[in-house]
């Protein structure tokens, strides 16, 4: 799988079902050439314009299943 199509996919959280975003990058172990965390911009923008965006780091322990269209993550700690 390539980094494009894992952008394309939405990133929901088997917790409370909520979409959390798309993948914006990835953070590799530069030692290993393992990937570590997905990295998620939500948005709280209305249309793009108004608000900011969070950074969610999702450490790769705890991505359950990557499927065709989504990606479903667990983060209890997550609102």
């Amino acid at each position: 799988m390539r980094f494009c199509e894992l952008k394309e996919k939405d990133v929901i959280n088997i917790c409370d079902c909520k979409r959390l975003g798309n993948v914006a990058d990835l953070e590799f172990d530069p030692k290993t050439g393992c990937i570590q965390a997905l990295i998620v911009y939500e948005s709280g923008k209305f249309w793009g314009l108004f608000g900011k965006d969070c950074e969610i780091i999702i450490p790769w322990c705890d991505i359950r299943q990557i499927g065709p269209d989504i990606i479903l993550v667990e983060l209890p700690h997550k609102k």
